[in-house]
């Protein structure tokens, strides 16, 4: 919590915290910060209750009053400066950063393999930056003129070839584009500003279909591609809502950038993400800015590219353990699904009376803002209902080989996996098409749960697949802990690792 001492107007000391070191890299004097709207925040600003996983921040009356009615924050001093950290570390609060380096400091690398027609299209969107294509042996050598090219004989790979060209970068931002998107003209403008902020180390658009029309594929992978993370901005970090952002398009800053792992052919977009976290460096996303992707119309190719997704998770629980885990409940969340899995009255008793344990134990944190019983209550139902999806997602997803075994001996179970499997696509329906629908982007209610039954299927098999390879279960081990979590649906849904 900010002390309520130490007022002073030393705008100084925060321009001072550049990013030697994250732990102590502070906000500069004009950098803003502005309250998620999605969080509860008392009338007096001194509780705010968000972020994901779920925090409580209570802060002292001084810093609750640097806030102004809107939920905003100007740095100007030491203070504000560390009151802005916190928020944003917290994930209650998002940047609004007024200025940052300019985009003559981008070098923008572009690894390609036999996508001559992609890079043709590419590049008259990056006339006004350094342009690095890296050729990873093609059978035909690319062509860009006005680009620096480099040409492997042989395919080394796309993570091999990122390093390859960032390696001939000296400016200071790098950003990364694969050859089958298009950015829109300004996108590296809207996200620049927030390298302003010293600690952060990438910063990422949203990924959008270049073309939403088209057949039912298509329009189901615009609804739920595993590179779109969404119409909401908010910090990256691992078991959050934002828990990694694909490769596909990224800017990052260069003297944060180790390389990707050239011994990883799937996921090391994800390993990047979480080593820059682990490292304590802060990792954005912010989808007002927008890079439309080429995504995979035939059904086959659909599902083949998600099994691929699903063999990286056993790479990630090597290098990553427990980050990765398909299914993170808290320990009472995990007893109440357990004993709704039996399809019992007793079983749903005993999640009922489990339900009201979590109950109080959020009320017992929220004890301290106003009418905490109200927002106890609806910190509950969130809570409940997100373990519900993400079992529901589980059993559907990563465990349907087990849940398949499970139906063929048990009617009980066979007759409550076809109501999961039909109620939690259906739910996604309902939130991806009727409530947020993308341009062009309808499926119909029947063909979603289709495709949504089908996608999990082929990221399972893949999970599978990457688990017996290994010789390894780690990756497919459930996540138990004491912490809180009201996330509104499983990161699952859109994750390429699950």
């Amino acid at each position: 919590m900010i002390s309520d001492q130490d007022i002073r107007s030393d705008s100084a000391a925060a321009e001072q915290a550049v990013a030697v070191d994250p732990g102590t890299a502070l906000p500069p004097t004009g950098f803003q910060v502005q309250i998620d709207p999605h969080c509860t925040v008392s009338d007096d600003r001194r509780h705010i209750v968000g972020g994901s996983p779920l925090r409580l921040l209570n802060l002292s009356e001084v810093a609750g009053g640097l806030l102004d009615a809107d939920g905003r924050l100007m740095v100007h001093n030491r203070l504000t400066s560390q009151l802005a950290r916190k928020l944003l570390d917290a994930g209650v609060g998002h940047p609004r950063p007024m200025f940052g380096p300019s985009e003559t400091d981008i070098t923008v690398v572009v690894p390609v393999r036999d996508n001559q027609s992609g890079i043709d299209r590419l590049l008259p969107q990056l006339t006004a930056h350094r342009v690095v294509i890296v050729d990873d042996g093609s059978a035909v050598p690319i062509l860009a003129p006005g680009a620096t090219v480099l040409r492997t004989e042989r395919s080394e790979g796309p993570a091999a070839a990122r390093n390859r060209g960032a390696a001939l970068a000296d400016t200071e931002l790098l950003a990364f584009l694969d050859s089958d998107v298009v950015p829109e003209h300004d996108w590296l403008t809207k996200l620049v500003g927030h390298f302003s902020d010293p600690k952060v180390a990438l910063v990422a658009p949203r990924i959008v279909a270049l073309e939403p029309g088209g057949g039912a594929t298509s329009r189901y992978e615009a609804l739920c591609s595993s590179l779109d993370m969404g119409r909401r901005e908010g910090p990256i970090a691992p078991r959050s809502r934002i828990p990694y952002v694909p490769s596909a398009a990224m800017v990052m800053r260069r003297s944060c950038f180790e390389g990707f792992d050239e011994t990883m052919e799937v996921a090391e977009d994800v390993d990047l993400c979480w080593r820059l976290h682990e490292s304590g460096w802060s990792l954005r996303y912010d989808p007002i800015a927008t890079v439309a992707h080429d995504h995979r119309s035939r059904l086959s190719k659909s599902l083949d590219r998600k099994r691929y997704y699903g063999t990286g998770a056993a790479l990630l629980s090597g290098r990553h353990p427990g980050l990765g885990a398909p299914l993170a409940l808290t320990v009472p969340m995990a007893a109440a699904m357990a004993a709704l899995v039996t399809g019992t009255a007793w079983g749903v008793l005993a999640a009922l009376v489990v339900f009201g344990v979590i109950g109080g134990r959020l009320h017992k944190r929220v004890s301290t803002m106003p009418d905490a019983a109200r927002m106890a209550a609806k910190l509950t139902a969130q809570s409940v209902g997100f373990g519900l999806l993400q079992s529901a997602s589980a059993l559907c997803r990563h465990y349907w080989p087990l849940s398949f075994l499970l139906a063929l001996v048990s009617k009980r179970f066979r007759t409550l996996l076809l109501a999961v499997a039909v109620g939690e696509a259906a739910y996604e329906w309902v939130r991806l098409e009727l409530l947020n629908p993308e341009p062009g982007a309808r499926v119909g209610w029947w063909r979603f749960i289709a495709l949504k039954r089908l996608d999990d299927l082929a990221y399972g098999a893949g999970l599978w697949q990457g688990a017996l390879a290994g010789r390894s279960a780690d990756a497919l081990y459930p996540r138990i802990s004491n912490s809180v979590t009201t996330e509104s649906r499983p990161s699952a849904t859109r994750s390429g690792v699950g």
